[in-house]
């Protein structure tokens, strides 16, 4: 009998990231130091590393001067979908950035960052993933995949988790439309988000505080793929088919402009 089994380890000892710093090279030390420590640990064909944005848009030189922070966030905004005033006298707004990804602030950020910067998210995360898969796999030697992290809320769930942003040689999502489930009933809607799913498991040994911002997943080398399989941003569900998309700022002035319009187009018939 085969049973399933996932392992999760942090890979501690990564230096605070610089602009032009290179992030494969200490991530491949990271993953070599953890093999030293532990043999079990040791790199294996099917491993899945994976990494928090923030240290991938430290090396991208992604940084910028915190009194620049709003300017960043409505650069990086391509809607508003909600905001409210907080108790502070400031705004929360909740936005789409350019990469699809709908977040507070746009994904700009301060936390793990040296005071009085601010921390734009990867320009593009998939290709970040797939420049530190392509020469992990070489530096190593061994076939794993890539997922590069970010935390978000979640509408109707308090609290946040982390999701995936970027993927690489891995499996993003496992579809199993049209499928059978275990009592033979055909499957009509489930997609599985595996790397969103995978991203949130490394979290729990990752941390925020605890300045691990990578970890090795082991267990499910059926996902690891080549370079060239659909990365994360395919995980942005098209407008088309979000339910949910408007949110309550536009929801409000689509309203307000569809009363004012009937209320014009009554009085020019009356």
């Amino acid at each position: 009998m085969t049973i399933p089994r996932l392992g999760i380890w942090g890979l501690p000892g990564i230096p605070e990231i610089g602009p032009g710093d290179d992030l494969a090279a200490l991530l491949g030390d990271a993953v070599l130091a953890a093999a030293a420590a532990d043999p079990e640990l040791a790199p294996r064909d099917g491993d899945i590393l994976v990494v928090t944005s923030k240290v991938v848009s430290k090396a991208e030189g992604r940084q910028v001067p915190v009194a620049d922070r709003q300017r960043v966030i409505d650069e990086e905004t391509v809607r508003i979908v909600a905001e409210r005033a907080t108790a502070g006298g400031g705004v929360t707004r909740i936005v789409e950035n350019r990469q699809g990804l709908v977040l507070a602030a746009a994904g700009v950020d301060t936390s793990n960052v040296p005071e009085g910067i601010a921390l734009r998210l990867p320009e593009d995360p998939d290709a970040s993933a797939r420049a530190l898969c392509a020469t992990l796999r070489a530096r190593l030697g061994v076939a794993l995949g890539v997922v590069i992290t970010d935390t978000l809320g979640r509408p109707w769930r308090i609290g946040q988790t982390d999701i995936a942003i970027g993927a690489a040689g891995v499996m993003v999502v496992d579809d199993f439309r049209g499928r059978a489930d275990g009592n033979g009933h055909s499957l009509a809607v489930t997609i599985t988000v595996l790397a969103d799913e995978i991203a949130a498991a490394a979290e729990l040994v990752k941390g925020k505080t605890r300045h691990i911002p990578a970890a090795m997943v082991r267990g499910l080398a059926h996902l690891v793929a080549g370079l060239d399989a659909p990365g994360a941003r395919t995980l942005v569900r098209r407008s088309e088919d979000d339910m949910f998309r408007l949110g309550s700022d536009e929801a409000y002035r689509l309203g307000y402009a569809a009363a004012m319009d009937e209320r014009l187009a009554r009085r020019g018939s009356g």
